[in-house]
């Protein structure tokens, strides 16, 4: 099963926040998070090397998530074989490209995923094929919209099945809608409900890699968006202190 897709399905949001080799996994996934999002494009990362931290995350209802660097299958694969429960590929820009994603993430007949036996969290299934079934319904497939490129072409993008969240990359479409890092800027902001009514015309829930500065998470909700990655070390940091003042030391 996968929680956080049930959960997009039933019209709830989801949050969730980065993970990453250095972080402590058991605590935030003890947390109360949807997910733990990895990033293995902006940093030095390698997706391997995330092995033990997704075996750490095994039966939690905080699930993994990995960003690979590039719409590649050799890239997807490794991601699923070492327990992703979503993949998120960064600029896509065409219905080709989404098509492409889609494809690396399902086993055949749905898709082109190689096969090396069951991987990740899923459950037990009585034969192969209704495991490969499970997965190919269960992975959230999440491709980013970043370019205008992307948001010109967002209706073909959409009309690609299996696409379970449409990921804008905050800071890069502002860059390439000529507003960078502008978020309050009406292109911008005009830009993110375009890009949501569109997702609602599809059934696509849309989400935002992060909440951009001058933009609230409520208001994002409002406009339709349903997936976001939040930090953890602000909350985290005021949860100790309040602990530590209930202490008369």
């Amino acid at each position: 099963m996968n929680i956080v897709k049930d959960k997009l399905k039933a019209g709830h949001t989801v949050i969730g926040t980065a993970g990453n080799i250095g972080s402590e996994i058991n605590f935030l996934a003890n947390a109360g998070y949807d997910f733990l999002q990895f990033d293995t494009q902006h940093t030095p990362v390698e997706i391997k090397a995330l092995a033990p931290n997704l075996a750490s995350m095994r039966g939690r209802d905080t699930i993994p998530i990995i960003r690979v660097g590039d719409n590649q299958q050799d890239q997807i694969c490794y991601a699923l074989d070492i327990g992703a429960k979503g993949i998120v590929v960064p600029m896509v820009n065409s219905k080709e490209e989404a098509a492409h994603m889609v494809q690396c993430c399902k086993y055949p007949l749905a898709g082109i995923r190689s096969s090396s036996g069951p991987h990740g969290d899923w459950g037990k299934y009585d034969t192969y094929r209704d495991y490969m079934d499970a997965v190919n319904e269960q992975l959230l497939i999440i491709p980013m919209l970043e370019t205008r490129e992307a948001l010109n072409d967002i209706e073909n993008i959409l009309s690609v099945d299996g696409i379970d969240v449409l990921l804008v990359g905050p800071s890069d479409l502002s860059i390439n809608l000529d507003v960078p890092l502008d978020y309050t800027s009406s292109t911008y902001q005009d830009a993110l409900k375009t890009i949501a009514a569109a997702c609602a015309k599809k059934g696509v829930k849309p989400g935002m890699y992060f909440v951009p500065e001058g933009i609230s998470p409520e208001q994002l909700i409002e406009w339709g968006f349903r997936y976001f990655t939040l930090p953890w070390v602000d909350w985290a940091t005021k949860g100790i202190r309040e602990g530590l003042d209930e202490i008369n030391r």
